[in-house]
């Protein structure tokens, strides 16, 4: 895969966008499972699996388009067609890709999602990553690629200064997520352990990573944030960390929540913020931007009604390209009979160009004028 970097343009209002890796030994098939399950239960309208090639031979609404190509690391690409709010359509695409690299254990398979609403994305609607990863805690398909980072369960930060700066460097430059740390003031119990992305509605829950620092953590964290990103971290409270590069929408201290108390309860005011930060304008990395335009001009998954569009549409294309090739003999004909009727003019019939009588020829009067005009209509087929 290309390496992420970021647009100018931000994430649509309509669209979902995920990016994560599996750790497990078959990514695909865990996929597949999920998807025969949920249609057989009646969540999924439908759902397609494709070879990465074949699905960009087979594009079916922009058969030229070179973005429809997930790219020569692709393993598979999983389609699904689902409804939300009644009859609100949504459409997904996750593909699953070879890492860059095989020389580190642990890398796994990263797959992209991206999915897109017919209308703005309500953060109540299900979570379009549980549609193709079964929601479960023994199926590891939930790591970021920042490595060391998992969703749906809290993250401790690294004791080392040096690894801690690294990974809020990284995952605020490479992750697709939104990053929040909280410091524990003191050491939990299993409820305060309990991570805050378990209070987020269904639509924001795959999108957020927890970061914690311990007890002791409080100086250093502090420091390396101040130094990395330019936000502090408030003991025994957490903060929502910027993207980078950083817009003008963030601001460190309306992102910065003085006290979250650990004791299971739900952490009200972080999580508003975090839904607060969610709603601002985020730029789209050039990852993203282009599984989104694969989303939309490389469909596949089309409904009976969007099948019969299609092939209308093709029928048009095929009349118009007929229309213009019949054109187009009919000019070459009309030129080969012109040039036949010049060559007969030159020759007399008999096949011998006769030259004509020194002093006598004008340039338009050339025996290869005839010529000169007849193929001249191959160069202007308009003439």
């Amino acid at each position: 895969m290309a390496k992420n970097s970021t647009s100018t343009t931000t994430v649509p209002d309509t669209a979902w966008l995920g990016r994560g890796r599996h750790l497990g030994p078959e990514p695909e098939q865990d996929v597949r499972r999920n998807l025969i399950a949920l249609k057989a239960a009646g969540v999924l309208d439908d759902f397609l699996e494709l070879d990465p090639v074949e699905a960009a031979r087979s594009t079916v609404l922009h058969p030229r388009d070179e973005s429809a190509d997930p790219g020569p690391s692709a393993r598979r690409l999983f389609e699904a067609r689902w409804q939300v709010a009644d009859d609100v359509t949504v459409r997904a695409q996750l593909t699953t890709y070879d890492p860059e690299s095989r020389r580190k254990d642990g890398d796994g398979v990263i797959w992209v999602l991206a999915a897109e609403a017919e209308l703005p994305w309500d953060l109540e609607w299900p979570s379009p990553a549980t549609m193709f990863w079964p929601d479960s805690e023994r199926v590891p398909w939930d790591h970021d690629t920042v490595r060391g980072v998992r969703l749906r369960t809290t993250n401790h930060l690294p004791k080392d200064d040096d690894e801690l700066r690294h990974r809020l460097r990284d995952c605020t430059r490479q992750s697709w997520s939104l990053h929040v740390v909280v410091h524990e003031a003191m050491t939990p119990d299993a409820a305060g352990q309990q991570p805050v992305s378990t209070f987020l509605p269904p639509g924001l829950r795959h999108r957020v990573v927890e970061h914690r620092g311990t007890p002791e953590q409080a100086q250093i964290a502090d420091f390396a944030m101040k130094r990395e990103l330019g936000v502090r971290m408030p003991r025994g409270g957490g903060v929502v960390l910027p993207v980078s590069p950083q817009g003008p929408e963030y601001d460190a201290e309306r992102f910065t929540v003085r006290s979250v108390f650990l004791d299971g309860s739900e952490p009200t005011e972080l999580l508003d913020r975090i839904m607060e930060f969610a709603a601002l304008p985020r730029p789209l990395p050039a990852d993203a931007e282009r599984a989104l335009t694969r989303l939309r001009q490389g469909w596949h998954l089309l409904t009976p009604d969007e099948e019969l569009v299609h092939a209308q549409g093709m029928v048009t294309k095929y009349a118009e390209a007929l229309d213009a090739m019949t054109k187009s003999c009919d000019l070459y004909r009309e030129a080969a009979e012109a040039a036949q009727a010049a060559l007969a003019e030159a020759t007399g019939g008999d096949g011998t160009v006769r030259p004509a009588a020194p002093g006598h020829v004008k340039a338009d009067g050339s025996p290869l004028s005839g010529f000169t005009k007849a193929f001249g209509r191959f160069r202007n087929p308009n003439k």
